[in-house]
């Protein structure tokens, strides 16, 4: 099963790597890293994507929380949460499916921010679902060179 994991940590160097060494020394493959600070700049939350069982998970939250620099760890999978990615693509157009392709992205709430003589670049953000849908609808086309951030997300008040 794939867990949600969101810890806040102290925003100092050498933290991201010490957590990443803790999933790596058991054996974990991180689906998805994000790292960013929060409003209080000396802290920072990390967002972690990992398929684990619960009973493993639960060992992997322990680790965590014995950590100096982890303030807390919340597995959010069973809670209600929101979660978004960011990707950047470049998307290979000629002139003929260029108006498609633009509607294509329009519709699904996705912005152009350049665009070239046989290619758009493109910014979206969405949840999981989203993103793969939109990707899927565009690979008759071509996409290429893409970044995408890894997943962020919070609580649902």
């Amino acid at each position: 099963m794939k867990h949600v994991i969101s810890v806040l940590v102290e925003n100092r160097a050498g933290v991201l790597a010490r957590i990443a060494g803790l999933f790596s020394a058991r054996g974990f493959n991180i689906d998805s890293l994000a790292v960013g600070e929060t409003e209080d700049p000396t802290v920072s939350r990390m967002t972690i994507i990992v398929k684990a069982d619960d009973r493993t998970l639960d060992q992997v939250k322990k680790q965590l929380n014995k950590l100096i620099d982890v303030i807390t760890v919340r597995d959010l999978t069973k809670k209600g949460f929101i979660d978004r990615e960011l990707l950047l693509f470049k998307v290979d157009v000629g002139q003929d499916a260029k108006a498609k392709v633009v509607n294509y992205l329009e519709k699904n709430h996705a912005k152009i921010l350049s665009s070239g003589a046989g290619s758009l670049t493109v910014e979206f953000a969405g949840d999981p679902e989203h993103v793969l849908k939109l990707l899927e609808g565009l690979k008759e086309y071509g996409v290429r060179d893409m970044v995408r951030t890894g997943r962020v997300a919070l609580v649902k008040e």
